[in-house]
Formats: C-alpha cells, structure tokens, sequence
C-alpha cells in the first residue's frame, strides 16, 4: 500500500515537472516576440511582461514537487551528511513533521482559500491588459498541494528506512 501510494505521488510529480519545464519554450518565445516588436518595430506590447512573469511563475511553483522528488532543494546537511542512513531518514523524518509539514499545512490551505477567494471576486490584474489572476493563484495552490504530497512521499519513503521495509514491496 505505502509503496503504491508513493509511486502515484512519485509519477505524478515526475510528469508535471516535465511538463512544467517545457514551459520556457512559451515563455522565450514571448520575450522574442516581445523584443522584436519594442526594439525592430517600436510598438512594445501591453501583455508581454505579465505574460512572461505568469508563465515563469507556473513554471517555477510545478517545479517546486519535481525538485523535492529529486532531492535538489538546497539543504545544509553538515551534520546529517555524517549520520548512517537509518538516523539520517529518522531526522528527516522529524524535521519534515516538525517544520515541513506544519508550513506547509498552512501554506497549502491558505493557497487554497487565496485562489477561492480569487474565483469568487473574479480577480483580474489592474494593468491595462487586465488579465485574470484566478487561474494562475489555482496553480499556486496545486503547486502547494503536490509539495506537500511530494514531501509526504517522502515521509513514507524514510518511515520505510527506518523500520527495514524499504525494497520489501515492488515499487
């Protein structure tokens, strides 16, 4: 059960991270369009900036999971580097239900409620473009959301360290 729980939460992040990479593509295409048209033409346009910041910004909140899963967070791990891998997966195990899991406990539901909140008053951005902002505080809290999934993943991953389950299911 465990090991099929952390293989869901585990492809799931793989995939969206791997789609949410390709969104550079978009984004450079924009800025290019956005430089040709401002410095060849002379006619900049009113959604190329926000434009590139929103797509950015999915990009890097759907990268938040994928790097979790990969373990490239930045980590000072002087200490923990030492430990043998059994106390090293129960100090995770710790930090992540002492620090980890309460921030972003509290970070994912207020996402959540932030993005609700964006749907109820049907927020738009005040610039001239106006673009909605409804969508893109969604995918805030999705990219929360799978974080905190990921980090469960995690959680159980290390659990199965240190017990000596791990490799006794398929994964």
């Amino acid at each position: 059960m465990g090991s099929t729980i952390i293989r869901l939460i585990d492809t799931t992040n793989e995939k969206i991270g791997q789609l949410g990479a390709l969104l550079i593509l978009p984004m450079v295409g924009v800025v290019v369009y956005e430089v040709i048209m401002r410095y060849i033409f002379t006619a900049p346009t009113s959604w190329g900036f926000e434009t590139t910041t929103f797509i950015y910004g999915i990009h890097y909140i759907l990268g938040l999971s994928y790097t979790q899963l990969h373990n490239g967070h930045v980590a000072i791990d002087i200490f923990e580097a030492k430990l043998p891998t059994k106390k090293r997966a129960a100090l995770s195990i710790f930090t992540s239900l002492v620090i980890f899991f309460p921030t972003f406990t509290c970070m994912t539901i207020f996402s959540w409620r932030y993005a609700l909140d964006s749907w109820r008053n049907w927020e738009h951005q005040s610039t001239s473009w106006s673009p909605p902002l409804y969508p893109f505080k969604t995918i805030m809290a999705i990219g929360f959301t799978l974080l905190l999934l990921q980090n469960f993943s995690k959680l159980l991953k290390d659990w199965q360290i240190v017990t000596g389950r791990q490799g006794e299911e398929k994964i």
